[in-house]
């Protein structure tokens, strides 16, 4: 594809992000494409995506140099604009990024050379029944380790509203949408609707709803299902909650999820991919919806998910698995499974192309 200006994205904290970044630039002007920083910290206050892209000068390539987080916050920045994004590695538990730092350069000629693929992963957005606000005494107690704070999300103008359905935010979620408690020794109590039927109340430390991309991340530390990236759902997860049905639920993803805050309940907190974006009082409500637009992430080579899943987790195989013989070979993506596993390859799809993985 022809990339004519890259926005950075860098994790400042990290000399070996802050070293990728040069080598960037200077990939950059040898190419004579225009690259620029995306400040998200300047002046002390956050910006909102539109501002932080236009800085950029709306770059047609975001590029990530930092974890999972930094990653993030790439991502909303090039679902806003509909750029291209490609995270470079320099976490300790990503499942996000695509190329290690060391390789950023060849990763960037690739892009050129159109030797890629976009994959495409489902965000999600919301509704509520009245805009988000952070009151001032709250934005002050959890600013501590966050930095400073987003702003509360915008009422999108170009949405229908009504009594019934609240308002558009103007959201952008890659990995979840959180409703959890504000006071330690007091539990959020949520009502949680699927398609707009009562599914259960709950009394938790909180409730989320996260795409399959998020299903590795809080969710995930929550008790929720591993799913793959390439699927398409809500899942919808309790945290800690006071009731015996403990379980995630997976909805469709034209299945909204809804969450009404209590009459009994105290204040409640919604974030956004971690980051705080409102406050929600007893009566009030959030509706979370698959959005419709979607990211479009770089990948440079078969995506090994499940591979990566085990690295990651540092999943070891069960003693009685193998007690009597050898443990289970390990099978690459990029190359035809071995004989005896030949039949788990997936078939050519409808045009004629293999899957990653698939026999020749």
């Amino acid at each position: 594809m022809a990339v004519n200006r890259i926005g950075l994205v860098v994790h400042g904290g990290r000399a070996a992000a802050v070293d990728a970044a040069r080598a960037v630039r200077a990939w950059c002007a040898e190419n004579a494409v225009g690259c620029a920083d995306i400040d998200v910290w300047r002046e002390g206050e956050r910006h909102s995506a539109r501002e932080e892209v236009a800085a950029a000068g709306d770059p047609d390539l975001v590029v990530t140099l930092g974890g999972d987080g930094t990653f993030l916050r790439g991502a909303r920045l090039a679902a806003e604009h509909d750029a291209l994004v490609l995270g470079v590695d320099l976490g300790r538990v990503g499942f996000l990024t695509e190329v290690p730092a060391t390789a950023v350069r060849a990763a960037l000629d690739a892009v050129r050379e159109e030797r890629l693929t976009v994959e495409s992963r489902m965000l999600l957005t919301m509704r509520a029944s009245c805009p988000l606000r952070v009151p001032p005494d709250v934005a002050a107690l959890l600013r501590y380790g966050r930095g400073p704070l987003l702003p509360a999300p915008a009422v999108r103008l170009d949405c229908e509203s009504g009594d019934d359905w609240g308002v558009a935010l103007d959201v952008i979620a890659l990995n979840d949408i959180v409703v959890e408690k504000l006071s330690r020794d007091r539990q959020v109590s949520v009502g949680v609707y699927l398609a707009g039927r009562l599914l259960a109340s709950y009394s938790a430390d909180a409730v989320l709803v996260a795409t399959p991309t998020g299903s590795t991340a809080y969710s995930f530390a929550a008790g929720g299902p591993v799913v793959s990236p390439r699927a398409e759902g809500l899942v919808f997860t309790p945290v800690a909650p006071h009731m015996t049905f403990n379980r995630s639920v997976v909805a469709a993803p034209d299945e909204p999820v809804g969450l009404r805050i209590l009459e009994r309940s105290g204040q409640a907190a919604v974030s956004v991919d971690g980051q705080l974006r409102g406050v929600l009082d007893p009566g009030d409500w959030i509706g979370v919806y698959a959005a419709p637009r979607r990211l479009r992430a770089v990948r440079l080579g078969p995506t090994d998910f499940y591979g990566r899943l085990r690295e990651r987790m540092n999943l070891t195989d069960a003693p009685a698995a193998i007690a009597d013989g050898d443990a289970a070979p390990l099978w690459s993506v990029t190359s035809p499974p071995p004989g005896d596993l030949a039949h788990l390859a997936l078939p050519a799809g409808p045009d004629g192309a293999s899957h990653p993985g698939a026999s020749g």
